[in-house]
């Protein structure tokens, strides 16, 4: 059930008596220079090509797995079996060598499963917090549609405070902190769909897509008979996210972008064919994935592109549709690329960074 590539207990997460007062671990191991936007950018095509050596042209998807990483996210990776959905969590896991849990969602996992339980302890006579796979730098849920709506909650409020309480006791979680969550929308029959609230965790949904001719010809050639994510190694460290997180909190978003930003989300709400449009949340999100977008790009500061080009990984799997627009084929993708060819850009937001 749980495949684990490092011990949490190894970045400072202790055991805790259940009766102690509320405890907040440590999250990193001390203050981390912001990176510039230049320095990003090099570290992001360094994490990326390191990817690319096991998951074959999908160079969007993987740069959108480190814009999210980057803006303090979680990524849902929607797709059909045999695609890479796994294969490409668990690259990026190891390419940034952090701490990694990965748990297989089932109908019989529990919600301490996941986030930890107490224990009694006979020769201390006390409770002892044993944590669960929640605690680590990346959490890789495979098939997270497949547990009980109970063990899916389990989430809400690591994915959202970044904190887990058992017992009346809080425990912080480490930075970076991602949850990498993969499911199958084919197969449904078993499955529990993750409600409203929990996708709205999810800063974007992506899909891997089918690769091209070229690009599954070239991974015959070299995954036919060795697994070149046995051979990956890491490019960067946690202390180096941590500077790179850093550096796309301080990229520039000028009022108009903003504005931008609001009027694009208010525009989901108006739509006839959506009964659900975009939450606050889900602005905020939006705003954060493009700053990490324009420091993926080398940039200071968000430009209207960014927005436009992130709308649709981030707003569709939050969108809930009326039954006349699932009547009529019409989808959530549909809606908002309307909505990016309507919405008027402001025009101060034409001007590339200035303040």
């Amino acid at each position: 059930m749980e495949e684990r590539y490092g011990d949490p207990r190894d970045s400072g997460i202790h055991p805790a008596g259940a009766h102690s007062a509320p405890i907040a671990m440590p999250t990193d191991a001390g203050p981390v220079a912001a990176a510039a936007p230049a320095t990003i950018a090099a570290a992001g095509d360094r994490i990326a090509a390191n990817i690319e050596q096991v998951i074959e042209g999908k160079r969007t998807a993987i740069r959108l797995g480190l814009a999210v990483l980057l803006a303090e996210g979680h990524l849902l990776i929607e797709d059909v079996p045999g695609v890479g959905k796994t294969k490409y969590a668990k690259a990026l896991a190891r390419s940034i060598d952090c701490s990694v849990r990965r748990v297989q969602f089932t109908p019989d996992l529990l919600p301490s499963d996941i986030t930890g339980v107490s224990v009694y302890n006979a020769e201390d006579r006390d409770f002892e917090f044993k944590p669960g796979p929640v605690f680590a730098n990346i959490v890789v849920g495979d098939e997270i549609n497949r547990a009980s709506p109970k063990t899916q909650a389990a989430l809400l409020e690591c994915m959202e405070e970044r904190q887990v309480t058992v017992d009346g006791v809080t425990y912080g979680l480490e930075s970076p902190f991602m949850v990498l969550a993969t499911q199958n929308p084919i197969d449904m029959e078993g499955t529990y769909p993750l409600p409203e609230a929990q996708r709205d965790r999810f800063t974007a949904r992506i899909s891997m897509g089918y690769p091209d001719r070229a690009a599954e010809i070239q991974m015959l050639e070299e995954h036919a008979s060795i697994d070149p994510l046995d051979s990956l190694r890491p490019v960067s460290d946690a202390t180096q996210v941590r500077g790179l997180i850093d550096g796309v909190r301080q990229v520039h978003v000028s009022d108009a972008i903003k504005a931008y930003a609001v009027d694009l989300a208010e525009a989901t709400r108006r739509v006839p064919d959506v009964r659900l449009g975009a939450s606050p949340r889900a602005t905020l999100q939006l705003l954060r994935a493009s700053k990490a977008w324009a420091a993926l790009d080398g940039r200071g500061y968000v430009i209207p592109d960014d927005l436009q080009f992130l709308l649709v990984r981030v707003l569709a799997h939050r969108l809930l549709l009326t039954s006349d627009a699932h009547v009529a084929g019409r989808t959530a993708e549909d809606v908002l690329g309307r909505i990016a060819t309507t919405v008027p850009i402001p025009a101060e937001a034409r001007s590339t960074g200035a303040r």
